[in-house]
């Protein structure tokens, strides 16, 4: 069970399987070598990911600051975790063939150091797959905070209120315009190699009402290929190290 006050700090981690996952996997797969790689899943949580790339390949590194989920992951079997900040990596330069941030860098406390050693640990040519909150998105899905008491649940319009604002009621989590989220990489030998939003999969209204479910689906589907996908809940972008003075 996650208590309320971890999730208004850290978010709550991806704890089963389902298409929403399995379609973030589809486009890892994509856009990254996995098989035989050297993963790293920067910020973990209780495993959900590293088990599901273990697929591909044995070395699958899990790390997270919180080790209640490390905990948990270890209960299920996991192994190749290690406690840590995002911001300090416990890993060599040059260590890994791809790096997975999933929606962990709006919680850090130092976003740019975080990415910062992202790039560090990844190898030349090796590739960062970053998801993150979108700034668009019409819902907070973090929660918010009024009159200092915590409400989890989404919360409509919060991200489009100016910032002073909007740190008030979520001061515990970022969210990123594609603008923000690319300035994160300025100066460092990285490329941006593909950039996008999606839309959620609505796992959960689709167990509880099916058709309604498909055809919200097949709905973002379709949004993600038009400018509307500015809207949708998720950046992903796909970002290689270069070796240093080749960088753009």
């Amino acid at each position: 069970m996650i208590s309320l006050e971890k999730a208004a700090q850290r978010g709550v981690p991806s704890l089963v399987w389902g298409p929403g996952q399995a379609r973030r996997l589809t486009l890892m797969r994509q856009f990254a070598p996995l098989q035989d790689a050297r993963v790293l899943v920067d910020g973990c949580g209780v495993g959900t990911y590293v088990e599901a790339l273990q697929a591909f390949t044995p070395e699958v590194y899990g790390l997270d600051i919180e080790e209640a989920y490390l905990r948990e992951a270890q209960a299920r079997g996991i192994r190749l975790l290690v406690m840590a900040a995002a911001e300090a990596l416990p890993y060599s330069d040059n260590t890994f063939d791809v790096v997975l941030s999933h929606e962990v860098i709006e919680h850090v406390a130092d976003d740019r150091r975080a990415v910062a050693e992202m790039v560090r640990v990844l190898r030349p040519g090796g590739r960062i797959l970053l998801f993150c909150p979108n700034r668009w998105f019409p819902f907070e899905t973090h929660g918010h905070y009024w009159r200092g008491r915590y409400h989890f649940g989404n919360t409509p319009l919060i991200n489009y209120l100016p910032d002073p604002l909007r740190r008030r009621l979520a001061p515990h989590v970022r969210t990123y315009s594609g603008r923000a989220l690319r300035r994160l990489f300025a100066g460092l030998p990285v490329r941006i190699l593909y950039h996008t939003r999606i839309f959620p999969a609505f796992d959960r209204i689709e167990r509880r009402y099916p058709g309604i479910g498909r055809l919200f689906r097949r709905l973002a589907d379709f949004l993600e290929g038009t400018p509307l996908n500015r809207l949708g809940l998720s950046h992903f972008m796909v970002v290689e190290k270069v070796k240093h003075g080749s960088h753009s």
